[in-house]
């Protein structure tokens, strides 16, 4: 029997994300990022289509390594302005049951005594739909807007496993699952002898309490991650329940996979005991003839500008310094390593130009396009999905919402006749989504069920 596609939303609360200027097109609504009820719209549009979860990405700083400005990025609505995803989620929420939120937070920035308590209450107010994107901040800009200096590719991830110890311990540990017990007639609200301290004292982070919010209905929400450096794949493999890869091809997809799959066991896991998605964006139209003449519409909206800026913001490479038709080499970067790889070393069989990079991120970004009919499309996931063993897809668009509503009503319809997409949820919560129904807390051989409380 083939395995259900997992189905997430890509998505950003700002005007523009992976699709350079296309917000310029005279159906696009991104403008309205920052109106509520758009938000609340694409839940329930979600939700109808069974989508897993909306995924929603966040930056904190501007890209500003194209043209040392961030001009272009400010010209191009690249990712600026943006608001804060938390704030999006109650609402959503409120209107739905079933979609979860995967929220983007950072650890190279973030305190993990405020973070623990906001994801827990995200948690509550959601029954159990929330999960956690953990990245390690790649941009130059927002260790200047903290005031720090830049910590080198590795050691963002070293002080990342730290932040999680301490995660784990304040939602694993530092409250038993029946600390609280309401008992009026005793007057005792919490038990105080069912709550401990985690006097957690490390290289980065002292925490000596406890969490401000009781268990919440995952204690710790569904980890993501998207770390597809050789360190970056170490601490998705031991962490990630969700993991999303950037891949040009299916052949590529299927060597991280196996990789990741590789090292989650020898992290003492299981190979399915991470769920893998690759970002893709779809262009859909009746017929394939329809569907290219409108990505060539598309590419007339597109901003090679805008591409080269997201580019530079991944990379950490200025494209405005190279010549735009010779091949980029390979090389060293603090950003993405990953981003850089793709288009320098990982597919030998093109040799990529600063002017082909703009052109083929200005829609989607890094990941592929899938233009054509609903079939042709849905043709194409199954082949990304078996050939890359991947378990999902997470879906950007370029035309928003229209896309997405596309999308929906015509692809997941043909997937679900298919037996490859699910009619209805199964399960209540986001883990029992990766794990199945009645799974809601992490696996025994997780990392986060091992820490000890107390431990340094």
């Amino acid at each position: 029997m083939a395995k259900r596609i997992g189905l997430h939303a890509f998505n950003m609360t700002a005007a523009g994300h992976q699709s350079s200027g296309m917000w310029r097109h005279p159906q696009s609504q991104a403008a309205r990022y920052k109106d509520l009820d758009y938000w609340v719209d694409l839940a329930r549009t979600l939700e109808r289509g069974r989508f897993d979860s909306i995924f929603l990405a966040d930056v904190l700083g501007p890209y500003d390594v194209y043209g040392g400005s961030p001009d272009a990025a400010l010209r191009n609505g690249m990712q600026i302005p943006a608001n804060d995803p938390f704030q999006y989620v109650s609402a959503m929420a409120s209107v739905t049951s079933r979609l979860g939120f995967a929220l983007t937070a950072s650890a190279t920035f973030e305190h993990p005594y405020p973070l623990a308590r906001r994801f827990s209450t995200l948690d509550h107010l959601t029954k159990g739909r929330v999960g956690w994107n953990i990245v390690t901040s790649y941009l130059p800009s927002a260790s200047r807007n903290f005031g720090v200096s830049a910590l080198p590719h590795d050691e963002r991830y070293e002080m990342a496993e730290e932040f999680l110890t301490v995660m784990y311990k304040l939602w694993e540990q530092s409250w038993d699952d029946d600390a609280v017990e309401v008992d009026r007639e005793r007057g005792v609200f919490v038990n105080p002898d069912k709550v401990h301290p985690i006097r957690h004292k490390g290289r980065y982070f002292d925490v000596d309490g406890f969490n401000m919010a009781e268990p919440s209905p995952q204690k710790t929400p569904v980890i993501f991650q998207a770390g597809a450096s050789s360190r970056g794949r170490r601490f998705a493999a031991r962490h990630g329940e969700g993991l999303f890869v950037n891949v040009l091809n299916s052949k590529l997809s299927r060597a991280i996979t196996d990789d990741i799959r590789t090292q989650a066991e020898a992290a003492g896991r299981k190979r399915d005991d991470v769920s893998i998605s690759t970002i893709l964006t779809a262009v859909i139209a009746d017929s394939d003839a329809e569907a290219e003449r409108k990505y060539r519409e598309y590419k007339e909206y597109a901003s090679g500008e805008g591409a080269m800026t997201l580019f530079g913001g991944f990379s950490g490479l200025d494209l405005a310094k190279f010549d735009k038709d010779s091949p980029l080499a390979a090389g060293d970067t603090n950003a993405i390593q990953t981003v850089l790889d793709l288009f320098t070393k990982l597919d030998p069989s093109k040799k990529w130009t600063p002017a082909d990079i703009a052109d083929h991120m200005s829609i989607g970004g890094v990941e592929p396009v899938l233009v054509g009919s609903p079939e042709t499309v849905a043709d194409e996931i199954e082949r990304w999905i078996d050939e890359g063993d991947l378990d999902g897809i997470n879906l950007s668009y370029a035309v928003t919402p229209h896309d997405i509503e596309a999308f929906v009503d015509t692809v997941v319809p043909e997937l679900q006749k298919r037996g490859r997409v699910w009619k209805d949820y199964e399960g209540e919560t986001l883990r029992e989504y990766f794990s199945g129904p009645g799974n809601n807390r992490l696996s025994p051989t997780h990392p986060g069920s091992l820490v000890s409380r107390n431990a340094d």
